[in-house]
């Protein structure tokens, strides 16, 4: 039988797993999972029980949560500008999760835990829609336990190879709690290098809402387009005016008319993640000439430039704009996608 030699004493097992778990899930970028599967080892060689590493996680788990969804409710949407600001995914994840969570439901939590990026967003998320806390609660209790019980039952399964690893770890001079540090840093480094190339890349496509202005008054106006997701428009039925709504999953092309001219993209993302999604999208169907908004329509706001109320047929799924130059007269209806 293996002796496991641990730098974590026994009887603190519970509790480091409690802080790590809880850490993990109040935003701080260290992975809580490494621990969970130290702690299903831990378990499996006699060093803690089962039940208290389990409660440990989904304690954690439920207070995080449960903080999340309250600041949600009070805060709104600028809370969860503010966590996208420190992040490179989370806007494109809010954008996915709005429309996942407006299709299945509260009943998701079940494994939002298991999706990078939606396990943090869904509850600050939820939290801004009329979803009651105890049904939230509820799925939310699901979720953890079915994330918690995973990976402390993967642990205790690998236990020898965790073992191994340890030994190997221990026998180098090192303890176990080195191997997470370097786990966290490398994860912590890998995310600022992807945030540096992100800005770098971002810099080349970006206006200022001051630039957009001074393009919309120019001889050649942008083509604008409206990437919020419906039902932001629909809490938020204002627009840039003159914007057209961007229908990402149109099966249809975009008109050849409209890549003769200048495009700009805006959202509701303060790190304009998304509309990197979008522009890199473009860009591949050969479109060129288009930017994104600095900062999306929130930055246009806060500058003072005007918008004005969507119309009543405000259409996602197409685009009316108006001929120009005496070649084409009247409107006409052209549908777009950004489809690979």
């Amino acid at each position: 039988m293996w002796h496991f030699p641990v730098a974590i004493p026994p009887s603190l097992g519970p509790w480091v797993v409690f802080a790590s778990v809880l850490i993990t899930q109040l935003g701080v970028p260290v992975p809580a999972v490494p621990m969970l599967i130290f702690g299903g080892t831990m378990a499996a060689m006699g060093q803690a029980s089962y039940a208290s590493m389990f409660l440990a996680a989904i304690g954690a788990t439920m207070i995080a949560d449960s903080l999340w969804f309250y600041m949600g409710r009070m805060h709104g949407r600028r809370l969860l500008n503010g966590l996208v600001r420190f992040s490179l995914s989370l806007d494109t994840t809010l954008r996915v999760a709005r429309n996942v969570f407006e299709r299945y439901g509260a009943p998701l939590l079940v494994l939002a835990k298991f999706l990078p990026g939606l396990g943090l967003v869904s509850a600050p998320l939820l939290g801004t829609t009329a979803i009651g806390f105890g049904v939230f609660m509820l799925w939310d209790l699901a979720g953890a336990s079915l994330w918690a019980g995973f990976w402390l039952v993967g642990g205790a399964a690998v236990h020898d190879q965790i073992v191994q690893l340890t030994l190997w770890v221990r026998s180098s001079g090192g303890t176990i709690l080195d191997a997470f540090a370097a786990i966290s840093i490398t994860f912590v480094l890998y995310r600022w290098v992807r945030r540096l190339q992100f800005r770098r890349w971002l810099a080349q496509v970006r206006i200022s809402p001051q630039q957009l202005d001074d393009m919309m008054k120019s001889s050649d106006p942008p083509l604008i387009f409206d990437a919020r997701p419906r039902a932001v428009r629909e809490r938020e039925s204002y627009r840039i005016t003159g914007a057209y709504p961007l229908d990402l999953d149109s099966p249809d092309a975009l008109d050849p008319e409209l890549m003769k001219r200048p495009m700009v993209v805006y959202c509701v993302c303060p790190n304009e993640a998304t509309a990197k999604r979008i522009v890199s999208q473009l860009q591949r169907k050969q479109i060129r000439n288009v930017k994104a908004l600095k900062g999306g329509l929130d930055a246009w706001e806060k500058h003072g430039y005007p918008v004005e109320p969507l119309p009543s047929d405000f259409d996602a799924s197409k685009y009316v704009v108006p001929r120009e130059h005496g070649v084409l007269e009247g409107e006409y209806t052209v549908r777009a996608t950004l489809s690979k």
